[in-house]
């Protein structure tokens, strides 16, 4: 067995955060009493939204602004007025109570368990993520669960790996493998910190970026004969 330990990314990969956001994000907006239209708020919000994220990645914005100033961007682009710190905690509220695995990921994440030592790294706010990903049913599978909030860092810095692998002895970085759906962060992540990756593709993108992954797979259960 070459790996000893698999590190997961949660969002996108075990847990299917768009369906969580999008509607969270229906829900705030009806909070206000607006007419909810998916195809003119959820699209113009996901612009926005993956364009932060991106800047949180690159370094350019930390955690506690982007949880604002995300919200500004988006009502600044729609003409909305309303108090986006105010909207970001009805948000928050909403989302952390919208937890969604994928139909694959609690039977496999099981099966996963008896072999190997599971760790779970998420960039992502520790309010929403403490109770989506921490109370799940899969949560105590994993020997760490760790959000980047709540330890200051995130991924792809490789200073974030060492926070989760701490007091984790005796296991080569060849033994340890990265598995998530972000190119930029969780597959970088990995390469930054010198171990293995599997680009979880499920949604069969293209690799546009420069960034090579060590496997690529576009099932869940399509990792079993990755890392047997």
């Amino acid at each position: 067995m070459k790996y000893k330990i698999l590190i997961f990314d949660a969002d996108q990969t075990l847990f299917d955060f768009k369906k969580s956001e999008k509607e969270a994000l229906r829900k705030s907006i009806e909070h206000y009493k607006i007419k909810y239209k998916e195809t003119y708020h959820l699209h113009n919000y996901s612009i926005v939204n993956l364009q932060i994220w991106k800047e949180l990645e690159e370094g350019k914005i930390t955690q506690k602004q982007l949880k604002v100033e995300r919200f500004k961007r988006f009502f600044d682009v729609i003409k909305l007025h309303i108090n986006p710190e105010e909207f970001a905690q009805v948000f928050m509220d909403y989302l952390s109570k919208e937890s969604h695995l994928y139909d694959e990921s609690i039977d496999l994440i099981k099966e996963l368990s008896s072999q190997y030592r599971l760790i779970i790294i998420t960039n992502g706010l520790t309010k929403v993520q403490n109770v989506r990903i921490m109370k799940s049913i899969i949560a105590p599978y994993f020997e760490h669960i760790i959000v980047s909030e709540t330890v200051g860092v995130s991924k792809p810095n490789p200073e974030i790996f060492d926070i989760a692998l701490k007091g984790i002895k005796k296991v080569n970085k060849s033994e340890i493998l990265m598995i998530g759906d972000n190119l930029k962060s969780d597959i970088l992540g990995g390469i930054n910190y010198g171990i293995d990756t599997a680009w979880c593709n499920l949604f069969n993108k293209e690799n546009d970026t420069e960034i090579q992954p060590t496997y690529e797979f576009h099932s869940l259960w399509e990792l079993i004969d990755i890392i047997q």
